[in-house]
């Protein structure tokens, strides 16, 4: 998803980047993306302000490699954790409470992703547009496969159902975070969850 220059994979097994990658994400949720500048993520990062330019083109790029990582991190772990044996949708609670719990243990990243990423139409177009899409597609897939196994009805329209949940999600996790993460958004996961699926899952049968 990162467009362009990229960094070379040994300058990434240092520590530096990884370093810097973590202090720039802190200077944006506390100075606003747009107000952040390469001289505050050096300084914050404790580094030389060049030395962020070992690593990254500029800010743009610190933001796009960002949500890069952190997606592909996202669903590696979504898809390490089910195993064939769960429904569709057990599923779509995991992805959920994932979501939540991702969330919750990094303010600062989900700070960024709900609030500066909205900032900008072109930043939200060209660097989340990627994730976002893979998160549809994931929703979607589950959902087809629970449709294929009678565990979801056949008459949703997978399209509305990717929307409905994300939509949903996004804005309960959008809510703890302008409340400033001061209850658990974990606990929520749950009952959101079974909110969800009630209006998905398919009528059992007599």
């Amino acid at each position: 998803m990162t467009r362009g220059w990229k960094v070379e994979p040994k300058l990434k097994t240092n520590g530096k980047y990884e370093q810097i990658m973590a202090a720039a994400i802190r200077v944006f949720a506390e100075q606003g993306y747009f107000q952040s500048t390469i001289a505050q993520i050096a300084r914050a990062a404790g580094v030389a302000d060049g030395t962020i330019y070992l690593y990254f083109k500029n800010k743009e790029d610190i933001m796009a490699q960002f949500v890069n990582q952190q997606s592909q991190k996202f669903f590696d772990t979504f898809t390490s954790m089910f195993s064939e044996e769960q429904s569709a949708l057990e599923r779509l609670k995991a992805l959920i409470k994932l979501h939540f719990q991702v969330s919750q243990e990094d303010r600062y990243m989900a700070l960024v992703y709900q609030v500066e990423m909205r900032r900008s139409d072109r930043l939200m177009k060209e660097d989340i547009k990627d994730a976002l899409r893979m998160y549809h597609d994931l929703v979607g897939q589950i959902v087809e496969e629970g449709q294929q196994d009678g565990t979801i009805r056949h008459d949703v329209q997978i399209g509305l159902v990717k929307r409905m949940i994300f939509a949903t999600v996004d804005e309960v996790i959008t809510s703890w975070v302008m409340a400033g993460g001061k209850y658990d958004l974990v606990p929520l996961a749950e009952p959101l969850a079974d909110l969800l699926m009630q209006g998905i899952q398919a009528t059992p049968t007599v």
